[in-house]
């Protein structure tokens, strides 16, 4: 069965820098991810960054992230593949975020967001090769 889970639950405020639970990937067959970043509320003059760090104890979690999502400034939808299969020491990661706010207004960051990682399956390793024909 593909693991599937939130390293920042949908729906989270954040109104300052942070990182989110630990997550054991131990039982992964793949160690390849597919993530979702969903903003879903911000306001304007602001910026996120969220990355994705690993840890081989769950404790040390190093200088450099594995994944680093674009910067994101508005509400959507931000998809990346996070590949561990060359970090076979990797067993444990979570989530990273760095508030960014500029002008008068309001002086805290808000976002409201959510970073959903699926793994992606196994391909098969052997495919049924079927003879096509042209129809006459």
């Amino acid at each position: 069965m593909a693991m599937e889970f939130d390293l920042i639950p949908q729906g989270t405020l954040l109104q300052e820098n942070g990182h989110g639970e630990t997550v054991d990937i131990q039982a992964s067959s793949t160690r390849t991810f597919y993530c979702t970043l969903l903003i879903r509320e911000q306001i304007e003059q602001e910026s996120v960054d969220v990355s994705i760090w690993g840890s081989a104890d769950g404790e040390n979690w190093g200088t450099q992230p594995l994944l680093k999502l674009p910067q994101q400034f508005y509400r959507g939808e931000t998809r990346a593949v996070l590949e561990l299969t060359l970090v076979p020491e990797v067993n444990f990661i979570r989530a990273g975020w760095n508030l960014n706010r500029w002008g008068r207004v309001a002086p805290l960051p808000m976002f409201v967001l959510g970073l959903h990682l699926a793994e992606v399956p196994a391909m098969p390793l052997h495919v049924q090769h079927t003879q096509a024909s042209a129809a006459r």
